[in-house]
């Protein structure tokens, strides 16, 4: 049934915006790509076209195929442009205001009754962000990983509104369209993978923190002794420390355990705008050629 979706939104540009627009242009799906203004929409359209670019020097696209994902990208700052989007993915800042204000204006904008709206969120309950609508049982987690052009999975989360035909919707578009591999995850905070990732990444935070080890000998330690192709810190910084530390919130809420709870360091660090690649510096220094 998702092959049947040819009308993808995507709301939010960033890094995780701009990968889930990518890989919809790529399996050749008409994608409208949704940012706060035209100043944020013009960033997203360099972001695609720059993530393209390595992806063509790398050899891993084709130029022409390459020009006409591009061709099949709408770049814009009104809402009203998905109004006859079969399918709109949600990919804004990971705050429950601000996605819960997006899930009411896309019930407002999306005019058929029968379309998925998704969000991409990486904690939030779905099931909150579906009461926002009035279609809470067409509204699923679709959790893609970053790089998105690069992982292949996607974590579908269902909350207890979320009907079977929106899950098989959903699961057969990121399968059968994106070719991804999916897992399936019920609607609890950090759903499968980040309830398991960030307690590890946290760990790692609280040593460095503590001053038991540098954080290039945690991360140094991880990727030799465990075979881990990225360490603890580093994957943070990749992530976003704001990212990670707006999850391990989620999880805290939500659990109680002390095991989730974000370190004083990672709330000083995210106070201090060092939030890792996407800035330049986080708990490693990144020069402008990673940081794009």
């Amino acid at each position: 049934m998702g092959g049947d979706v040819e009308r993808v939104g995507v709301v939010g540009g960033g890094r995780m915006g701009a990968g889930i627009a990518e890989v919809c242009a790529r399996a050749g799906r008409d994608t409208v790509v949704v940012e706060a203004d035209a100043v944020a929409a013009r960033a997203a359209r360099e972001r695609v076209t720059a993530s393209l670019d390595r992806a063509v020097a790398r050899g891993r696209l084709e130029a022409a195929d390459a020009a006409r994902a591009l061709d099949r990208l709408v770049f814009t700052g009104d809402l009203d442009a998905l109004a006859g989007r079969q399918l709109v993915i949600e990919a804004v800042v990971e705050r429950p205001d601000v996605k819960t204000e997006v899930f009411a204006a896309l019930d407002k904008v999306v005019e058929d009754p029968e379309a998925v709206l998704a969000t991409n969120t990486s904690s939030l309950p779905v099931m909150r962000l579906g009461r926002a609508t009035g279609r809470a049982d067409r509204v699923v987690g679709l959790h893609f990983f970053n790089p998105v052009p690069v992982l292949p999975l996607v974590e579908v989360v269902t909350s207890l509104h979320t009907s079977a035909r929106t899950a098989r919707i959903a699961e057969g578009f990121v399968t059968g369209a994106l070719g991804k591999t999916v897992i399936r995850s019920r609607d609890r905070a950090g759903f499968v993978v980040n309830s398991l990732l960030v307690p590890y990444l946290l760990a790692a935070v609280r040593m460095a923190e503590s001053g038991f080890a540098t954080a290039e000998d945690i991360d140094t330690g991880m990727e030799l002794g465990c075979a881990h192709p990225m360490g603890p810190l580093r994957l943070a910084d990749l992530i976003g420390l704001d990212t990670v530390a707006s999850i391990a919130e989620s999880l805290y809420d939500e659990f109680r355990e002390p095991l989730y709870a974000p370190p004083p360091l990672l709330s000083r660090m995210v106070e201090a705008g060092l939030l890792g690649r996407k800035t330049g510096r986080g708990f490693h220094t990144y020069d402008a050629h990673t940081t794009g």
